[in-house]
């Protein structure tokens, strides 16, 4: 049985009808995507410390200054620049010939006292024995006793006077005032120096960063501070704390002492870079542990109010205290990030 054109056509426009309605119809239901899990925060501004690069020396906290004690001409000095040297040390010589001259005149005057006081003991002794006898009387014999006395007085403040002398004498040599580095011995031998006079600059107490900034912003630095040191300029160290504020402004300035460990003697002088606290500021932080890094990029994985996990790639500042890290960029108050999956961690690293 054949059939109709008219049936065909009706079956085929009730199947291109079902397909229509297959196609414009609602989607099929889609299976909920599962809740990301992971360690979750919300991102808030936080008061963290601003902080500025300024550049600190390398200096000793106390120097020493080894000074001619008398005037005269410098005959040696031992030492240079650089030089390492201990408490005590003779490290120059001055010499002034008038002392010695004073010191033989003095000597002089002791051989003539000697000599008037062994006089006096033998006049003594022999008036002692005709006083025994009773050829002198008493009074005799107090004055030669008395005469005796008084020569051997004279002979012991002659003696004092060209031990003073030669004393002054040996104060023409310069010892080290305390132990450490020669920093500067720049008076040459051959000089004419007077009392008081350095002749070496030494070293002295604990090295330390001696920094200076204006005061608006040296009024900020607090002691117990930490500072950043850059690690360019002093290998091995990555950080300091403010010992000592200096009370006292110099030409708008205000000094402060910066305590690291590890510095050496041989690097006084040398300038290095330093990131100071001036002040607080806002700013979005983040433990350190949201942050994945891959070639070199950072990324941080946000979720949305959906719950749907997404990467934004963000800007990093410094590092803030503890394991935290500033965001500059990516980021805003109130974005939800999730930690990084253990797999994506040990990558990163």
């Amino acid at each position: 049985m054949k059939t109709p054109p008219a049936l065909f056509a009706a079956l085929a426009a009730a199947t291109l009808l079902a397909g229509g309605l297959s196609a414009c119809g609602a989607e099929p239901e889609v299976a909920a995507a599962a809740p990301a899990r992971g360690e979750r925060l919300t991102v808030t501004e936080a008061l963290i410390d601003a902080v500025k690069p300024a550049s600190a020396v390398v200096a000793s906290r106390d120097l020493g200054e080894a000074r001619a004690r008398i005037p005269g001409t410098l005959t040696q000095l031992n030492v240079r620049e650089g030089d390492t040297v201990r408490q005590g040390q003779v490290i120059g010589m001055v010499v002034d010939n008038r002392v010695g001259l004073e010191t033989a005149a003095y000597g002089a005057q002791v051989a003539a006292a000697e000599a008037e006081a062994a006089r006096a003991r033998a006049d003594l002794s022999r008036i002692q024995t005709l006083f025994d006898k009773g050829i002198y009387a008493q009074a005799r014999l107090d004055q030669a006793l008395a005469a005796s006395q008084a020569a051997n007085a004279q002979v012991r403040a002659a003696r004092a006077v060209r031990s003073a002398s030669a004393e002054t004498g040996a104060q023409g040599r310069i010892l080290a005032p305390t132990s450490g580095r020669v920093l500067a011995a720049d008076v040459p031998a051959g000089s004419v120096v007077s009392a008081g006079q350095s002749v070496a600059t030494i070293t002295a107490g604990p090295l330390v960063l001696r920094l200076e900034l204006p005061e608006a912003q040296g009024r900020n630095l607090r002691v117990g501070q930490s500072v950043v040191v850059s690690s360019e300029d002093l290998p091995g160290v990555s950080a300091g704390t403010i010992a000592q504020v200096y009370p006292a402004s110099t030409a708008g300035q205000t000094t402060a002492d910066i305590a690291v460990a590890g510095l050496g003697s041989d690097r006084v002088g040398q300038r290095v870079t330093v990131q100071v606290p001036v002040g607080q500021r806002r700013a979005l932080v983040i433990p350190r542990r949201f942050v994945s890094t891959r070639y070199g990029i950072d990324f941080v994985r946000t979720v949305d109010r959906a719950g749907r996990v997404s990467e934004a790639p963000v800007q990093l500042g410094g590092p803030v205290s503890g394991d935290r890290v500033e965001v500059l960029s990516g980021l805003a108050v109130g974005n939800v990030v999730l930690a990084p999956e253990p797999a994506a961690r040990e990558r990163a690293r």
